[in-house]
């Protein structure tokens, strides 16, 4: 019988559609407004201990991009291609006052099967610990430690962005360690082997890992001759969905098909989210889309999945890895010769 259902370690969400963090979910009404979408859960801002993460939500520039890198209007209707560039920030509330939000709206999104995540970015590892700490005594019931980051690099000392699998064990650990809720652990995708960094998170104690945080980038606009928003920047958008699904499909592989993983970056639509599950992954965060064209995106994906495992009689569950399940190596593919002549020009030939 068709479900939408789908188990991650010890936390059973309704549905595989999951609100990621972003400024969209900065306020109580953002985190309502991804709830009353029907989401399985969303994922608070995340916030650290830092008065440089906060000082540096005054320092956040955004574009919309089309496919030849001009910018777009930023009305919340983004077209499936466009690109997001940003500088983002971190949470500015104070960190009891955004902790009594997220743990009563989490308390209230019980009774409808739903869950708010709070999220913690990586500054200091022992402040980072005892915040965990203080969201779990406080009644939070999942916890995403982010340490995937594209910024890590831009703003020492209020991020960090983790690629080294020993420190990625050892920090993930300790959090675990220090707390008995779920720990969800968000990596980078900049990173040569991603599926070893899932490894490691998995060694350190994590339930599940997200793959994987945005791309740092820099695009320089053709008019100034200077980099747009003035730096390198944070970007994402559908173009990364394959990109996610390789990686998830690699650490399914790595890991064995029984670990959950959650997959981020890229997604967009319903259809989004079904091609991340094919790929490897139990649930899917939408983050950059809800931020670019409002909350309806995440009824619409929601909507969509339901739909789809309607029309096929199946539940999330029997989905989960199947397309990953089935890569061929290249090595495994029938020959056929000239078949690459019908793929060039003309004038080739």
């Amino acid at each position: 019988m068709a479900s939408t259902e789908i188990t991650i370690g010890s936390v059973s969400l309704k549905n595989p559609v999951i609100c990621g963090s972003g400024e969209h979910v900065m306020t109580e009404a953002g985190l309502q407004s991804a709830l009353d979408a029907g989401v399985g859960a969303v994922v608070a801002k995340s916030i650290n201990e830092t008065q440089a993460a906060k000082d540096q939500l005054d320092r956040t520039d955004y574009a919309l991009l089309d496919g030849d890198w001009n910018r777009l209007p930023w009305d919340f209707t983004a077209p499936r291609n466009a690109t997001l560039a940003c500088r983002s920030g971190l949470q500015k509330m104070d960190f009891d006052t955004w902790l009594e939000i997220i743990t009563r709206l989490d308390a209230t999104a019980a009774n409808s099967g739903q869950y708010v995540i709070g999220s913690i970015i990586l500054a200091d590892l022992d402040a980072a610990v005892d915040m965990a700490q203080r969201m779990a005594a406080a009644g939070v019931r999942i916890l995403e430690f982010n340490i995937g980051t594209p910024y890590g690099d831009e703003a020492a000392g209020v991020v960090t962005t983790e690629r080294a699998t020993a420190r990625v064990t050892e920090i993930v650990k300790a959090v675990c360690d220090a707390v008995y809720i779920p720990v969800w652990a968000k990596i980078t995708g900049q990173s040569e082997n991603v599926a070893a960094l899932a490894q490691a998170a998995r060694a350190g104690g994590a339930e599940t890992v997200v793959l994987m945080g945005r791309f740092l980038g820099m695009i320089p606009e053709l008019d100034t001759q200077a980099p747009l928003l003035g730096t390198n920047l944070g970007t994402g958008g559908g173009w990364a969905l394959p990109m996610t699904c390789y990686w998830l499909a690699k650490s399914r592989a790595a890991l064995g098909a029984d670990v959950p993983l959650i997959g981020m970056n890229g997604a967009r639509t319903g259809n989004d989210v079904l091609r991340m599950i094919l790929a490897g992954a139990h649930a899917v965060e939408i983050s950059s889309a809800v931020f670019t064209n409002g909350f309806s995106v995440l009824a619409d994906a929601v909507k969509t999945v339901e739909s789809y495992l309607a029309n096929r009689d199946q539940n999330t569950m029997e989905i989960v890895g199947r397309a990953a399940d089935r890569v061929v190596s290249f090595s495994g593919l029938p020959q056929r010769p000239g078949f690459w002549e019908q793929f060039v020009p003309p004038e080739a030939l």
